[in-house]
């Protein structure tokens, strides 16, 4: 397949971009600063773009067979526009130029907090991460979060064949696991970068859950919430969130 990636050169998007180079598709790495984007390969093109421009969102989808959006901004006071203007371009330009199939990268943390299952997690990891973890992201988040969700909805107003998925907290690993798909509320904590590569990927071929919005976790090697803490609120340790 012919492949547009826009948001490239965040962790997800360069794993995303070497699994799709190693399965044999070609890649239009859609990037601001392609110079500093670090991949190569004869199936890889990199397009310099912002989202914000139209018309250069327009060159970078014509002629591809599917669309991946990872584009993502850091948690601000500031309100946030980039996630629904940029998909409005890009979906804008799907419809231009007859491309149909779409799949985009929001959060778990827009729908409820589901109940986990009884033994999944020890009861006070469970508690914290509602109680404690759970607002600090949300109210770190809040310009963040209400732009995805505009972004949501403006990929459900369209006519393309689009999924959305909702990774929970994104944590880094060297090997795709076997992760879980999952309704929008499945009761995942964590999500490694590798596998939510794996699976906008996985999606984008085998065409699973088309006009669907799901999550999908990573069950085996996740932080615990001691390295969950430790990053998000003390600001120290190797996680990290996207």
């Amino acid at each position: 397949m012919k492949l547009a990636v826009f948001g490239a050169n965040s962790s997800t998007g360069r794993h995303l971009t070497e699994q799709a180079l190693a399965a044999g598709h070609t890649v239009t790495a859609v990037v601001r600063r392609p110079d500093g984007f670090p991949l190569s390969g004869p199936q890889l093109q990199t397009f310099g773009a912002d989202v914000f421009d139209k018309a250069a969102v327009e060159r970078a989808v014509a002629g591809q067979d599917a669309v991946i959006s990872i584009l993502g901004v850091p948690y601000g006071r500031q309100p946030v526009t980039v996630l629904s203007r940029g998909i409005a371009h890009i979906t804008d330009a799907m419809a231009l130029h007859g491309v149909k199939r779409l799949v985009t990268v929001t959060s778990r943390l827009l729908g409820a907090h589901a109940r986990r299952p009884a033994g999944e997690k020890p009861l006070y990891e469970r508690f914290m991460y509602r109680r404690v973890l759970y607002p600090i992201f949300t109210n770190l988040g809040r310009t963040l979060y209400d732009d995805m969700l505009r972004m949501e909805q403006i990929v459900r107003a369209t006519a393309l064949d689009w999924t959305i998925i909702r990774p929970s907290a994104l944590f880094n690993t060297n090997v795709v696991s076997n992760y879980h798909f999952g309704p929008p509320e499945s009761p995942g904590l964590y999500t490694s970068r590798i596998d939510l590569a794996h699976s906008l990927l996985r999606e984008v071929t085998d065409n699973a859950h088309v006009h669907s919005t799901v999550s999908v976790f990573t069950t085996e090697g996740v932080p615990t919430f001691g390295d969950i803490l430790k990053k998000e609120v003390m600001g120290i340790g190797s996680w990290d969130h996207e």
